[in-house]
């Protein structure tokens, strides 16, 4: 048994000195490495250490669009530092667009909008001088996210749209251009069969998986916190959809997810 969580948060694990049964948890269930995600300054010291004094833990650095304010420029100029690390990331991320989280008053949401507009086009103008995958957040946002990308001189094939949401037009956009996407505990949840038509789509050649964790807990735990260990019951709920036994389904996503993020067997 052998899964690659390959998009988890694991600050709150780290700030709560929980991570150790959260790891013990994950390798029992054969999850056995780890890619963390940032999302903003606080947390992208924490997984340059985490990096550091763990071989099993990958993490990549991107200012989330959740995070973006009136002053993003000067986070955004902090990136660079570390890909001059001894431990660089493996991934630019997760960075793009979220129109959920917007204020109802009409010109305070515009200008959120704007702000991340600029900010997830910065981001990708450094992202195009990389050598490694770009991790996207698009929520309510995916047209244009995808504008945006085609704007930029980013090659589609380092592109990952995480914790797909979308459908089965959407995943063609993404394929057409050379992208792909990864998939989470939502696709659980009554009600998303767009998603998993989305995921006969694109096809276990591309196939990656997450939990998003502590975030989108599979059904039928969706209230608990959840845990990279959960990514066990993802795929087992994952391989009726696919004429395929489960260790070889299970072997693939973790090839796929290797080749992508360039980790080593």
């Amino acid at each position: 048994m052998s899964l690659i969580d390959s998009h988890c948060h694991l600050q709150s694990f780290v700030q709560k000195k929980s991570l150790d049964g959260v790891l013990s948890r994950a390798r029992s269930a054969g999850v056995n490495r780890f890619i963390t995600v940032g999302t903003n300054l606080d947390d992208w010291k924490s997984y340059l250490s985490l990096a550091h004094s763990n071989r099993d833990i990958f993490y990549s650095v991107g200012l989330h669009p959740c995070y973006v304010g009136r002053n993003w420029s000067k986070d955004v100029e902090k990136i660079p530092e570390y890909w001059d690390e001894s431990t660089q990331p493996v991934a630019f991320g997760e960075i793009g667009l979220d129109y959920f989280h917007l204020p109802k008053d009409k010109n305070k949401a515009a200008e959120i909008v704007n702000q991340q507009k600029k900010c997830f086009s910065n981001q990708l103008e450094f992202a195009s001088s990389l050598c490694c995958p770009i991790i996207i957040h698009s929520r309510n946002s995916f047209e244009d996210c995808v504008s945006l990308i085609d704007q930029s001189d980013l090659d589609w094939q380092r592109v990952v749209f995480h914790c797909f949401s979308e459908g089965k037009p959407q995943i063609q956009k993404l394929g057409d251009r050379g992208g792909r996407a990864s998939f989470t505990g939502n696709i659980t949840f009554a009600g998303n069969e767009p998603i998993l038509d989305a995921i006969r789509y694109q096809g276990i050649e591309k196939l990656m998986l997450e939990t998003d964790s502590p975030y989108l807990c599979p059904e039928p735990n969706r209230k608990s916190k959840n845990e990279p260990f959960r990514l066990r019951e993802i795929l087992i709920f994952l391989n009726s959809y696919f004429d395929e036994k489960l260790h070889t389904l299970e072997e693939l996503i973790k090839v796929n997810t290797e080749e992508f993020f360039k980790l080593s067997g």
